[in-house]
């Protein structure tokens, strides 16, 4: 199967610091959902920033979605990041002034290729957004609401939608549940990981919590693939 993203022999440190990131090899196949473990401080975030293209790679080779990013300039890889990849931060990052309907649609607005693949799909990205709230368990009544009135639970749901909107190849999400209850945990894995699947996207899901395993096809714990960590210990 396709490999969307394959990295060979990364290392990352932050200037002046110890390397935090020291992986031989890390792939993930066209459709994969992987989930990424380890406790705090091992570098699973810097993991996803590479990965998304927010840091430089140093590596061998880095590749990912088919573009080389070793290669490209800051702009090409904000570009990749808007156009095919959509990300759930841990902290949401919605812009609390806009409405729930705006915060899912913002990138459709900045990326044509979200758009198109919208109208695609839905014959609107409105239509589009609003079939992803919906199927997110988010009423009506509060999509034309303030992002920062919403519950913290209602916060994470609108961030999934954003980022699935216009049908990403990747999604990235870093520990999107931390703040949720065991059963809010489920309820929204349950609900995120049936929207990956109908878009086919691939997934690439970080988090410290054992009992989300069954929502994915591997596991992996950075602690047993990062060097770097393994010769510090």
């Amino acid at each position: 199967m396709k490999s969307i993203v394959a990295i060979e022999e990364l290392r990352f440190s932050w200037p002046s610091g110890p390397p935090i990131l020291e992986i031989p090899q890390f792939q993930l196949a066209q459709g994969e959902r992987l989930l990424v473990q380890g406790p705090s401080g091992i570098g699973k975030t810097s993991l996803l920033s590479l990965i998304s293209g927010i840091i430089r790679p140093n590596a061998r080779s880095f590749n990912v979605l088919g573009e080389d990013l070793l290669r490209q300039s800051a702009a090409a890889r904000d570009r990749l990041r808007g156009t095919q990849m959509g990300v759930i931060f841990q902290q949401f990052n919605l812009l609390p002034y806009l409405s729930v309907l705006q915060n899912v649609l913002l990138p459709t607005q900045l990326f044509a290729r979200r758009e198109k693949r919208c109208v695609a799909q839905d014959t609107s990205a409105q239509a589009q957004a609003m079939r992803l709230l919906e199927a997110l368990g988010l009423p009506a009544a509060i999509w034309h609401r303030p992002s920062h009135q919403l519950s913290v639970g209602q916060q994470q749901r609108v961030a999934a939608a954003r980022a699935l909107i216009g049908a990403p190849d990747l999604i990235l999400a870093d520990e999107p549940t931390s703040a949720l209850d065991e059963d809010r945990q489920q309820e929204f894995m349950h609900l995120l990981m049936e929207q990956v699947q109908l878009t086919g996207a691939a997934c690439i899901f970080v988090s410290h919590q054992r009992a989300l395993n069954q929502f994915f096809d591997r596991a992996i714990n950075l602690t047993m693939v990062n060097q770097a960590k393994r010769k510090t210990a």
